[in-house]
């Protein structure tokens, strides 16, 4: 008895698994799904919810050629088939072609946009598949007529001869077809810093604000064809440390930065997308040198609390990648340009001088973003931020004032207690926010040093 394998076939994505079968006087047995055994010989992980069988009376039944918009992994649980394939899909590869004869021994996994058909060799024969979406009524998917000339597919039983339906053979050939699109990439929260840098990275992608598509609104969320995409980047979150504290803020955060992360993950789930999301330092207490991913979260403030259960809720997607960040820069008003500002109008400003950490250009957070896609890199949390020394806000700030050409001396450090001490409602501040980035490192991401980003970014200022 053969030992599972998986074959690759010429239309990329397309697998074929050869299955080990237990055989005696009774009949047979077989493990026809497999997750863990299949996953780690390198079949993706595509979370099937759905089991169809199709039951053919009669030796030389035949069916497709259907390109539906969702992955399957066919097999037979009696009977042969003789199985063939199109590459439907936008790009090199539309038109290829493959096929091979279907037992008990043997299932292939068809990619989302690959075009399917069989004929069943024998009386009798029970076609069975496994999809990861449901049906949906509506749905319009590529066909390809059966007796094209152009598929190049060597059926066993000329069609002349064969039970086939009036609507396969009326199917278009493939000169006819429209290729079909991958599905789309959705950036939410995109007129923000992080979503605007995002957007330079992920061209084309569907760009929606709070006024486009709002998370904590459970109409919108139902109303919003969530299986159309592949990605969606979440740069959408609430930021005002300090109003957070405050009565509506303290509601507005715990939607924007709890429920509506819990809520993609959900979506994540059901329709199997892979969810990027934007987290903080600040789930940290900053009593930690440097954090890791692994730290244990223990926020001080409201806004740190619900980043924090932000975190916890998009760990139960299992397509999920977290990115943690610190003192985000981008486009936008934000701390650089304010200490600019001040330099440039002649005020000489206290900066506190016992918060440190590394400084994160929102076009660095998108560059790692599109960096662990690229290489697909494990899901799960990542530290990011620009690399370099770690500084203080006073220290940042006198690297900004000389290089404005201002005095360094100019910048009086201060304590965070002074800085605060007439501010009772400001949130607490966690004064480590230096984070490991040894992780994203391990990747292949090299973070650029904060410092020669930092002069980029003044000069394109300028």
């Amino acid at each position: 008895m053969a030992d599972l394998a998986l074959v690759e076939t010429p239309i990329p994505g397309l697998v074929v698994l050869h299955l080990p079968v237990h055989e005696d006087a009774r009949g047979w047995f077989k493990e026809n799904w497999q997750r863990q055994k299949m996953v780690a010989l390198g079949l993706p992980d595509f979370g099937p919810v759905q089991n169809n069988m199709s039951y053919n009376a009669h030796r030389g039944a035949t069916r497709g050629i259907h390109t539906e918009p969702w992955d399957k992994f066919v097999s037979v649980a009696t009977g042969r088939v003789f199985a063939a394939w199109v590459d439907m899909r936008e790009g090199p590869t539309f038109g290829t072609t493959f096929h091979v004869e279907i037992g008990p021994d043997v299932a292939v996994f068809v990619p989302r946009g690959v075009g399917n058909s069989y004929q069943a060799l024998e009386d009798g024969t029970v076609y069975s598949y496994l999809v990861n979406e449901h049906w949906r009524p509506g749905t319009a998917y590529p066909a390809l007529n059966l007796a094209d000339a152009t598929a190049v597919i060597p059926w066993p039983i000329p069609l002349a001869e064969a039970e086939v339906s009036e609507k396969d053979l009326a199917n278009p050939t493939l000169d006819a077809v429209t290729p079909m699109a991958p599905k789309k990439t959705l950036i939410i929260g995109c007129r923000g810093q992080l979503g605007r840098a995002l957007q330079v990275d992920f061209p084309g992608s569907d760009l929606v604000d709070l006024d486009e598509l709002d998370v904590t609104d459970a109409e919108a969320v139902a109303a919003w064809p969530w299986h159309e995409y592949a990605l969606v980047l979440n740069a959408a979150a609430y930021t005002a440390v300090d109003a957070a504290e405050t009565l509506d803020g303290r509601r507005t955060a715990w939607a924007a930065n709890a429920a509506a992360p819990a809520t993609l993950a959900r979506l994540s789930r059901e329709h199997g997308f892979t969810l990027v999301h934007y987290s903080s330092e600040y789930v940290f207490d900053g009593t930690a040198e440097e954090h890791t991913e692994d730290e244990s979260l223990s926020p001080l403030g409201v806004y740190a609390q619900t980043k924090a259960a932000g975190d916890i809720a998009i760990g139960t997607a299992p397509r999920h990648y977290l990115l943690r960040t610190s003192w985000v820069i981008g486009d936008g008003n934000n701390f650089v340009r304010t200490m600019k500002r001040l330099a440039d109008n002649g005020v000489s400003p206290s900066v506190v001088d016992d918060q440190t950490g590394r400084l994160t250009f929102t076009s660095e957070l998108s560059r790692a973003t599109k960096h662990l896609l690229e290489v697909g890199a494990p899901h799960g949390t990542y530290n990011l931020s620009n690399g370099g020394p770690v500084l203080s806000w006073a220290e940042i700030t006198k690297t900004i004032f000389r290089l404005a050409g201002r005095d360094e001396a100019d910048v009086t450090p201060t304590t965070t207690a002074a800085y605060f001490a007439d501010k009772p409602e400001a949130s607490p501040r966690p004064l480590n926010s230096a984070m490991s980035l040894a992780k994203i490192e391990a990747t292949g991401f090299v973070p650029e040093d904060a410092i020669v980003a930092l002069e980029r970014y003044l000069s394109a200022d300028a």
